[in-house]
């Protein structure tokens, strides 16, 4: 089960915008797909929030590009910035990438973001979010699925 960053932002819209503004904090973040052989690729990635979606977008013909049109399973782990400080938590999400290729909604992309051409669309449609921080002594993990809501996990 998936579900857009819209339909994830109205659900939970506290925990969104907190993910959000991580992500948005850093320009640069990690993405990790799947190879043909089953094995994991990291890569950088812009993460771009706009038109009420979470956007990947990269360089036609790229490796992680192609890895996601042959298997669409992803996740994104934010920057976690130039300090230990971790302002904010550690966030990432998970899901599946649909290639976007309706010459009207890439035109609005276009519009609004101004992308280098040619390039690959992606939207992401989310399994998972998961936010981890330090609360005092504890470590906070709260992650959300589609359909069951936000749960919280405390650990001394």
């Amino acid at each position: 089960m998936t579900t857009s960053w819209a339909a994830f932002r109205a659900a939970e819209p506290d925990l969104a915008g907190t993910v959000q503004a991580r992500f948005e904090k850093y320009r640069h973040h990690v993405l990790a797909t799947l190879r043909e052989d089953g094995s994991p690729r990291v890569t950088g990635l812009e993460a771009d929030f706009r038109l009420g979606e979470l956007w990947l977008g990269m360089m036609a013909g790229s490796r992680k590009a192609l890895d996601l049109r042959r298997d669409p399973r992803f996740a994104l782990h934010a920057n976690p910035g130039p300090d230990d400080s971790m302002d904010g938590g550690d966030v990432r999400v998970s899901g599946r990438a649909a290639e976007v290729t309706d010459p009207a909604v890439v035109a609005r992309y276009v519009d609004a973001a101004k992308p280098p051409e040619p390039f690959h669309l992606f939207r992401a449609e989310l399994t998972e979010v998961v936010r981890v921080r330090v609360e005092g002594d504890e470590l906070v993990v709260q992650s959300w699925r589609p359909g069951r809501g936000v749960r919280v996990v405390r650990r001394a």
